[in-house]
């Protein structure tokens, strides 16, 4: 690696790492991880509704076919 690329590399790691420090210590992080909670909820209630409808549809299926 050249060195600006090196440079780009380091200062957007160092970068990231700040945001990642504000987000967890900054102002709302409390309310951006209730937020993040919450979509992991809701989305794991999604998964949860699409398996038990496709189970169901595959018996009603099934069923009707007997």
């Amino acid at each position: 690696m050249d060195l600006t690329q090196r440079t780009k590399v380091e200062l957007e790691d160092r970068i990231d790492k700040i945001e990642a420090f504000i987000a967890s210590k900054g102002v709302g992080a409390t309310y951006l991880k209730k937020a993040q909670k919450t979509q992991r909820d809701i989305n794991l209630a999604l998964l949860l509704v699409g398996v038990i409808t496709v189970a169901g549809i595959a018996a009603w299926v099934s069923g009707k076919n007997n």
